[in-house]
C-alpha cells in the first residue's frame, strides 16, 4: 500500500494545484469587470487578442457548467482543458496500475501539431471580419 502512495504522491499534488487554481478562479469570477483578476496584457497593450485571451471565463464557465459560453471566451481552451483532463485520467490509471503512461515527447509531431493550432487561433480570432470577429470576446 506503501508503493501505491508513493505512485500517486505526484498525481495528487498536481490535482490538489488544479483544484486550487479552480477554487480561485470560482471564487474571483472574471466575467465581473474591475475584478481581482487583471484584464489580458496582450490585449491591453497592443489591442490584439492573444491564444490564451478569455481563458480565466472560460474556466469560470467550464466550471459553472456553461459550455457554450465557455467556447464562446476561448473554444482552443476548452480543448486543452479536455486533452489535459483526459491526459490527466491516463496518468492517474497508469500510476493505479504501476505502468507507464506513453509520453508524448516521443511523438515527433506533437509540438508542431500544437504550435501550428495556436498560432493558428492566434490568427484567425483576429481577422476584423465576419465571420471571424464572431470569436473575440
Amino acid at each position: 500500500m506503501h508503493a501505491l502512495a508513493a505512485r500517486l504522491r505526484t498525481p495528487a499534488l498536481v490535482g490538489l494545484g488544479a483544484a486550487g487554481v479552480c477554487a480561485f478562479v470560482a471564487w474571483a469570477d472574471p466575467t465581473t469587470p474591475g475584478g481581482v483578476i487583471p484584464p489580458c496584457p496582450t490585449y491591453t497593450l497592443l489591442g490584439i487578442y492573444c491564444p490564451g485571451c478569455g481563458t480565466s471565463r472560460m474556466l469560470y464557465s467550464l466550471l459553472r457548467l456553461d459550455v457554450a459560453s465557455a467556447l464562446h471566451y476561448n473554444a482552443l481552451g476548452v480543448a486543452a482543458v479536455v486533452l489535459l483532463a483526459g491526459t490527466y485520467v491516463l496518468w492517474v490509471g497508469g500510476r493505479l496500475r504501476g505502468t507507464p503512461m506513453p509520453r508524448w515527447d516521443r511523438y515527433r509531431w506533437s509540438p508542431h501539431i500544437v504550435l501550428v493550432a495556436v498560432t493558428a487561433w492566434f490568427v484567425v480570432r483576429n481577422i476584423p471580419v465576419a465571420p471571424f470577429t464572431a470569436l473575440r470576446i
